[in-house]
């Protein structure tokens, strides 16, 4: 579950800062992280949770907040107090 969302997190933070990843290098990324996400044994609540934060990082940083809301949500009973801090502080980042 940490390193699901470790990843989750790592993609997201490509889309600010002053030189942003590419759209077509999100996308490329997006996909191998689902096909590698598809591989984890994870609680069938988070699946959806974490595809739909992976896709939302090939678009905009709207959409992975909003993303990254549902997936802390769906995550908060499985992760301690300073990793759910940590993507909070990353969905306050993203939504400027």
């Amino acid at each position: 579950m940490a390193l699901a969302s470790l990843l989750v997190a790592r993609l997201a933070m490509e889309m600010r800062g002053a030189e942003p990843m590419t759209v077509g290098d999100r996308v490329a990324r997006a996909a191998s992280a689902k096909v590698w996400l598809a591989s984890l044994a994870l609680p069938a609540p988070t699946r959806v949770p974490f595809a739909r934060c992976v896709e939302a990082t090939a678009s905009t940083p709207l959409q992975i907040v909003g993303a990254l809301r549902g997936l802390m949500t769906a995550v908060s009973a499985h992760l301690d107090g300073a990793a759910m801090h940590e993507l909070e502080k990353l969905t306050w980042q993203l939504a400027g």
